[in-house]
């Protein structure tokens, strides 16, 4: 492997358990993704959400709510009765409404609208007791090279969800070796201007990690193309907690036939 320097093991451990505390904060916030109850794609045709005020549909405009004379919801710090238009919704992007202590998830994916209801109270948060990882490891952190393509690339991926397909914006190979062995991932745009995203299965997938994905955050390449692949850092998307996701699934590319032990492991259950 190609390591670069790194703190003592004592230290980089410390710092390890640190992020991974705050990663599953977020993971089981009160309105994290383990606190979604539901799937509901719009369609023209109103549809009741369980849990959630008003009828639901997709309009010329985009989503669209319908509230009885005894409902309302929050939108944007004010309150809604009668109804609301949501506007469109970019694809990849979502807007929230709240309903008491439920946000409700109004979002756009593979051209479809889609509301997803988040309640503190979900079973799957109540039940959640953590995500198992291996212990890190410095070997685990990579220095590779990213090789930008001359322009970022829409990319269709598949989904969790059969027959659903998304686009993403890959913009360029990260080369690296393990045990002397090329190996190279696409890097795609992470809606953040310093930072990329990887989509990467490997050896222990299904094995002891999430057979369908995991995911890896790098920080933006140095002038000359370096980038540092800390995969102790590699985590679980939604889908490997919840039914309710559209996580996209890795390009053929991105399956490493490797085992990288490091990062997060299958959940529990």
């Amino acid at each position: 492997m190609s390591v670069p320097d790194t703190p003592t093991d004592g230290a980089f451990a410390e710092e390890w358990r640190s992020w991974h505390a705050g990663h599953e904060a977020v993971r089981a916030g009160e309105h994290g993704f383990l606190s979604i109850t539901g799937m509901y794609w719009l369609t023209a045709e109103p549809q009741r959400v369980a849990g959630v005020p008003g009828e639901w549909w997709t309009g010329p405009a985009g989503p669209e709510v319908r509230l009885a004379a005894d409902e309302e919801l929050t939108v944007d710090g004010a309150v809604v009765r009668g109804g609301h238009a949501f506007g469109d919704v970019p694809e990849g992007a979502g807007v929230a409404a709240v309903a008491g202590d439920v946000v409700v998830e109004v979002a756009r994916r593979g051209g479809s609208d889609v509301v997803r209801p988040r309640d503190p109270a979900a079973p799957v948060r109540a039940a959640y007791r953590g995500t198992p990882a291996y212990a890190p490891d410095p070997r685990w952190r990579l220095t590779g090279r990213f090789v930008p393509f001359d322009q970022p690339r829409p990319t269709t991926v598949g989904s969790v969800v059969e027959g659903l397909e998304l686009v993403h914006e890959a913009r360029g190979r990260i080369e690296f070796t393990v045990d002397g062995r090329p190996l190279a991932l696409t890097a795609f745009d992470d809606g953040a201007p310093d930072r990329l995203l990887v989509l990467f299965t490997d050896a222990t997938s299904g094995v002891t990690t999430y057979p369908a994905n995991r995911q890896l955050e790098v920080a933006e390449p140095a002038a000359d193309g370096t980038v540092t692949l800390d995969f102790n850092r590699a985590t679980n998307l939604p889908c490997a907690y919840t039914a309710f996701a559209t996580c996209p699934l890795p390009p053929p590319e991105n399956r490493l036939p490797v085992a990288v032990e490091a990062g997060e492991q299958q959940p529990v259950g």
